[in-house]
């Protein structure tokens, strides 16, 4: 898990540095080409494999920014924490990327998992400790009653993730939304397009009470949307208001008040953070 120093790997001359936190149109934010150690403001390259039952590290799947090594430096910072996080591009078999059906008060509409089988798509899986995890789960909103993710355990083999090491792993963690998912217009989840301009244009485009709300454009949408929680909530309840919305497909694996990863001890005390 350790990693090979190079004063090239800043996220700035990677390209990686953006914070989609305080910038939303660039939601979900650059991920990575590879595995890497992110180390404060570098990502440095992995030499060995994350053990699977090595250490208090959990797998965690990223979906959306949460790949960003910017977005996960931003989230680290507001805590004070520095210790490094192993990111693991990994072959996932099952899974695809929707669209949340809320509005985030950062401004964007944020990725969702959705279950797909058959689907395979390349993710990072995230290792988290014990305090990155808490930090993380407060920026979901897992512990907040009116977060917007739930924390679920995936098991194999019905989610297959495969690091590059060839191992398959026994299952990982991933965040559920609590509103569920935006549909294509058959009840299909839509796939999220990996960018927020042309997402945005569209959900404007498809409603005028929408547009009423956060204007007509995606900067106009953005601008309102930040940090109004009010008119987030507003937006949120449109979308089930338009029968937008359909279930992920993952509400099975949520399980109130737990997390099913038996190796998973106590759950630390959980900061308090901005959710998404």
């Amino acid at each position: 898990m350790a990693a090979r120093a190079d004063d090239d790997r800043t996220l700035e001359a990677l390209g990686l540095a953006g914070v989609p936190r305080e910038e939303p149109l660039l939601y979900p934010g650059a991920w990575p080409r590879e595995s890497g150690l992110l180390d404060g403001d570098r990502l440095l390259p992995l030499d060995r494999s994350v053990p699977e039952d090595g250490g208090d590290r959990v797998p965690v799947l990223a979906i959306g920014s949460n790949a960003s090594p910017g977005q996960l430096r931003h989230k680290m910072a507001e805590f004070g924490i520095d210790s490094p996080i192993p990111m693991v591009r990994t072959r996932v078999t099952g899974l695809d990327i929707g669209v949340s059906a809320h509005v985030s008060r950062m401004g964007y509409v944020s990725a969702s998992p959705v279950g797909a089988p058959g689907v395979v798509r390349e993710l990072f899986v995230l290792w988290l400790d014990p305090e990155q995890l808490a930090v993380i789960d407060a920026s979901e909103g897992v512990p907040m009653a009116r977060g917007n993710f739930d924390r679920a355990w995936l098991p194999a083999p019905e989610v297959r993730v495969e690091p590059p090491d060839g191992t398959v792993l026994r299952g990982a963690y991933i965040y559920v939304n609590r509103h569920g998912v935006l549909h294509d217009g058959t009840g299909t989840p839509r796939r999220h397009p990996g960018e927020q301009r042309p997402l945005i244009t569209d959900l404007l485009r498809g409603s005028a009470r929408l547009r009423a709300l956060f204007g007509t454009t995606p900067e106009e949408f953005c601008a309102r949307a930040r940090a109004d929680r009010s008119l987030c909530d507003r937006g949120t309840r449109l979308f089930a208001e338009e029968r937008r919305v359909t279930a992920s497909g993952l509400e099975r694996y949520v399980r109130p008040g737990r997390h099913g990863d038996p190796r998973a001890g106590p759950r630390p005390p959980p900061p308090t953070a901005p959710m998404p």
